[in-house]
């Protein structure tokens, strides 16, 4: 690596390789499986991509994708007649052409230097992966399983600020599917299947109007007895246009036309949260209305306490006063699932913050999860 020493990169890839490392032992003999990174290498790949990302290009930020795999290890890839160094002008120059989501630069070693050979959108398991997001701001990630499977983030590098993701936070008592789902720690079976939740988060998160997100159990109105009447949007009959689709989700959902009715629909429904009030969905994710004013439900206490939870090493649980969390939105929120404690409220923040609300019976109080560093 050539320019200043960004010292994060060394405190990340030194988290971060024994990850690589446990995983590539224990599946060495299965396919595809990529290479694994040494630290080194990894430290090399954060340093340029660090530096890359405090350059501009015709006014531009570049955001790329960057995964460490040989040519042969992906499939249809698009090869360079000659590799181009791997330094942050490259990057910068490279950046207009592959920052569309999906396109990854490859890098692998050649004569004793890091290069880049070219691009792909087929990323082998456990493949590391790095991402620039903004200046100074980079997520290093992998794919669980196979190609329908999620990226997994592993660490997040904010200037000298780094977050390394809590592989023992999924274990915590009543942590709920979707923290679980977004940590990549549900059942291998489970690596392919869609989550709908995950999908509503990120383009929750994506509109940056903030929002917020209300999972009710089907087939009861009960949630109504926490709203303030009359809901100025309510849905009739149910949108189910999710709902449909995920019937159809196992057969279905490496087809590329159910992809993309799959995303309409999402963007449809998380758009509806940017509406002041809060959206509420079943939790067979059928939509049943928006723009709603969440209150205290009849003869239900006031909460008085959450308690907050990051799944970030070194990140200890807080037990404080819901008013600590944010403003009006994390506060009706944990209301509502201390009210309704079969249900889960996810808000969005203005300022990129993600909570997870749901009920703990082990803690008898709501438990607040922030999740940002899952989204990015």
């Amino acid at each position: 690596m050539t320019g200043p020493a960004y010292p994060a990169a060394r405190i990340a890839a030194m988290k971060v390789q024994p990850h690589f490392a446990r995983h590539h032992a224990a599946l060495h003999d299965q396919k595809p499986v990529a290479a694994e990174p040494d630290t080194e290498t990894i430290e090399a790949i954060v340093g340029v991509a660090f530096w890359s990302s405090l350059r501009r290009e015709e006014g531009y930020t570049p955001t790329v994708s960057i995964a460490y795999l040989r040519p042969d290890e992906t499939d249809r890839p698009l090869t360079f007649e000659h590799p181009l160094p791997f330094a942050p002008d490259t990057l910068t120059k490279l950046g207009p052409a592959v920052e569309r989501p999906g396109i990854h630069l490859g890098v692998w070693p050649y004569n004793g230097e890091l290069c880049i050979w070219g691009t792909t959108r087929s990323i082998p398991t456990y493949c590391f992966v790095l991402e620039v997001l903004a200046p100074g701001l980079l997520v290093i990630k992998n794919r669980r399983g196979d190609e329908a499977s999620k990226f997994v983030n592993l660490a997040v590098l904010q200037g000298d600020e780094i977050k390394v993701l809590n592989q023992d936070a999924a274990k915590l008592p009543d942590c709920p599917g979707l923290v679980t789902s977004l940590l990549g720690f549900d059942s291998p079976s489970s690596a392919g299947t869609v989550n709908i939740l995950i999908q509503l988060a990120v383009s929750m998160r994506a509109h940056k109007r903030g929002g917020s997100l209300l999972v009710v159990p089907a087939g009861t109105n009960e949630w109504r007895e926490s709203m303030l009447h009359p809901i100025p949007y309510p849905v009739v009959p149910a949108f189910s246009e999710l709902a449909d689709l995920m019937k159809d989700a196992v057969a279905e959902q490496h087809q590329r036309r159910w992809q993309e009715q799959l995303r309409r629909a999402v963007e449809a429904v998380a758009g509806l949260t940017a509406v002041d009030g809060a959206t509420i969905i079943t939790d067979t994710y059928e939509l049943l209305a928006f723009g709603a004013k969440i209150g205290r439900r009849q003869r239900h206490a006031r909460v008085e306490q959450v308690v907050l939870t990051e799944p970030v090493e070194g990140v200890e649980p807080a037990t404080l006063a819901p008013t600590q969390l944010g403003g009006t939105r994390h506060l009706s929120a944990a209301q509502f699932v201390h009210d309704q404690r079969d249900s889960v409220a996810l808000v969005a923040s203005q300022d990129g913050h993600f909570t997870v609300f749901a009920w703990s019976p082990c803690a008898d109080a709501v438990h607040a999860h922030r999740v940002e560093t899952l989204l990015l």
